[in-house]
């Protein structure tokens, strides 16, 4: 039993240290919860007073830049090998990455949120139709687009460098192309420790919040007193054990099926809402919800309040910038658990599954309970919904009051939570575990189960202590580095999918055409020799200069004025005047380039002592991109320049062409 439990995947110098960190953090948030709350409280107001513009320009950018991933041409690179295909059917991809990125978010505030806007909107009255609209025009703005792009930015990193690049799937290989082996260093670890407490401290309050709700069901359904704190410590005790069971089988059993038990239960609460709630009027909501949103999607987007009152620039920070961070905060798990499952995906398909259709669910979960919610207090409950507004763990079940058959609706609905709560808690305490292991093995049982209980642990904790409104803030205060972390996983991404296109697009050299392996000694002596100045100049001289000769000779006894033109040694031209048309021009001449820095020091790459490399290259009349022909011989070069010249015959005889075919362009 010893030795099973000491053969362990932990990647030392993450976990030790990240324990550290818990353990810590953890100590001075609950015994010196006052303290710890005022000093997170005073930094977190300073972040969002100078800070804000940085979170909205930050999260639009990240947004745009994936949408313009998914339309160019990369969007056709696959997450894996060419030939990789999903490992999760589409259905099965979709429930898992709704249920980990927001599921138990859109039970705790699908009434409460829209109810709160329209008690108190930005910029309208209070508790009007217009209140109303603008209160789901927010709530489709902080649940919508933006945050899952973040979610998707993070899970793309991770999957494209993991799959592609075959790295290890952790944020530090996100970095690769900016840090390269300096990944594997402690600039790396730091990267990972960082990951890995914002993942937990995101998670442990959201534990605490899943159970008060949990618990506000029960009392509602049963009658009895569960306020007390060992009914919420039980309940927490009872998730992370079924968690515990979920984590122990993987991702590919516990969480998935899990995850697809979570999307019935949801459509079937949404569908009775919808059908037994004002049904005309949310089918007419959510027309106008969306129209809404997307035509002031630009002013949404980038909407500072800059001109406003303190009053709604007070809410502009107390909501939109505080969902900005939370949603950044949380993208460390929530990514890493969508790379986990979209290997083979294309990055079209990835972000379309990510951002489009999670976010359109969203906008009919939002409208349904949040229209609901409050259509029944303006017209039937006069006010009693949005007097307990404040009173989020309760108002879900307060809501289902007004509905046919309250009970079955609050019994679903407390299902539906306790399983997205365990979704929750066994794919963080897999990506947490995954944070902090070598990703090449396989993690015990064991230690997949010590997440789970280092995660219970701390909210149970919290809640106890009432620490956890500090680690939340704290946790929204970590959210301004990671920013900058996520802006420099974007560039990583960019210049990773650069490389990528240009090794995909490298076709064989045009050389190799007419090559059929003949001297092929002396074809590889040339390709592991770097050529000199001296050697480019013999070979125009030996070969380039006798090849056109020869075919500018045949050219003219066919009728064709064919001349050669020299301008010194480095360079050679036969050329082919045409009236009317851009002359013929097929050309040879020495030119450098730098060597790639790492190909110097690389003992399996040809051999090198100069950093630049010289090469006898063709060029064109019509300017295109010529090519190295130093490995070939005088009949290949002959033959190459043939094939150049009938594709000029052909083109001169197209009229799609002739505007090229007749520009003034020379080289």
């Amino acid at each position: 039993m010893i030795q099973r439990l000491s053969a362990h995947t932990f990647r030392l110098p993450v976990f030790i240290p990240s324990l550290v960190i818990i353990i810590s953090l953890l100590a001075y948030c609950t015994l010196a919860t006052q303290h710890a709350e005022q000093q997170f409280v005073a930094t977190q107001a300073w972040i969002t007073q100078h800070f804000s513009w940085f979170y909205i320009f930050a999260v639009s950018g990240v947004f745009i830049f994936l949408i313009g991933l998914a339309v160019s041409s990369f969007g056709n690179i696959r997450l894996g090998r060419d030939d990789s295909e999903p490992e999760y059917s589409f259905l099965s991809w979709l429930a898992m990455l709704f249920a980990a990125g927001m599921g138990i978010g859109l039970m705790y505030y699908g009434v409460g949120e829209p109810l709160q806007h329209f008690v108190s909107p930005p910029t309208t009255e209070a508790k009007t139709m217009a209140a109303a609209g603008e209160a789901m025009n927010s709530t489709f703005l902080h649940w919508g687009f933006h945050a899952w792009a973040v979610y998707g930015l993070v899970g793309l990193v991770l999957a494209y460098f993991g799959y592609r690049y075959n790295l290890p799937l952790t944020l530090r290989s996100g970095l690769y192309p900016i840090l390269k082996e300096k990944i594997n260093g402690p600039i790396g670890h730091a990267v990972d420790i960082f990951a890995l407490c914002c993942t937990l401290f995101g998670l442990a309050p959201s534990v605490g919040l899943g159970a008060g709700q949990l618990a506000a069901g029960i009392s509602r359904l049963t009658g009895w007193d569960t306020s007390g704190f060992s009914i919420q410590l039980l309940i927490i005790a009872t998730v992370m054990i079924l968690a515990g069971l979920s984590a122990a089988t993987g991702i590919g059993k516990g969480v998935r099926r899990l995850s697809e038990l979570n999307l019935f239960l949801a459509l079937a609460l949404l569908l009775f809402v919808l059908f037994t709630g004002p049904t005309l009027f949310l089918l007419s909501a959510m027309a106008e919800n969306v129209s809404q949103y997307i035509g002031n999607f630009g002013s949404l987007t980038f909407r500072t309040f800059a001109y406003a009152d303190t009053t709604s620039q007070s809410w502009f920070t107390d909501w939109t910038i505080l969902y900005w961070a939370w949603w950044i905060s949380w993208s460390p798990f929530v990514g890493l658990f969508i790379a986990k499952i979209s290997r083979g995906r294309t990055i079209r398909e990835f972000v379309v599954g990510v951002i489009l259709i999670p976010s359109a669910f969203t906008f009919l979960w939002m409208t349904v309970f949040g229209n609901s919610v409050i259509w029944f207090d303006m017209h039937v409950a006069n006010g009693a919904l949005s007097a307990t507004s404040g009173n989020i763990d309760a108002l879900l079940f307060n809501f289902f009051q007004y509905l046919p058959l309250p009970a079955l609706a609050s019994a679903l609905s407390l299902l539906l939570i306790a399983v997205f709560f365990v979704t929750s808690a066994d794919s963080g305490a897999l990506m947490l575990d995954s944070l902090a292991s070598k990703s090449e093995q396989k993690s015990p049982i064991w230690q997949r189960l010590l997440w789970v209980f280092i995660l219970g642990t701390t909210a149970s904790i919290l809640l106890w202590t009432g620490g956890q409104k500090a680690l939340m803030t704290m946790t929204l205060i970590a959210a301004l580095p990671f920013t900058v972390i996520i802006i420099l996983l974007a560039y990583s991404l960019w210049r990773g999918l650069a490389s990528d296109q240009r090794h995909s697009q490298q076709a064989l050299s045009p050389t190799s055409t007419f090559w059929n392996g003949e001297h092929w000694k002396m074809r590889l002596e040339h390709i592991l020799r770097q050529s000199s100045q001296t050697d480019v100049n013999q070979f125009i001289t030996t070969i380039v200069e006798p090849a056109l000769n020869t075919i500018a000779d045949e050219m003219r006894q066919q009728g064709c004025h064919a001349t050669i033109q020299r301008d010194n040694e480095h360079c050679i031209a036969l050329v082919l005047p045409q009236n009317g048309m851009r002359d013929f021009v097929y050309g040879v001449r020495a030119e450098t380039r730098p060597m790639a820095s790492f190909a110097l020091s690389q003992i399996s790459l040809p051999a090198s002592d100069r950093k630049l490399s010289i090469e006898p290259m063709t060029f064109f009349a019509d300017g295109r991109k010529g090519y190295n022909v130093e490995y070939l011989r005088q009949a290949e070069l002959i033959a190459d320049v043939l094939k150049q010249y009938e594709r000029y015959l052909s083109l001169s005889h197209t009229d799609e062409a002739h505007l090229m075919n007749t520009s003034p362009l020379h080289t």
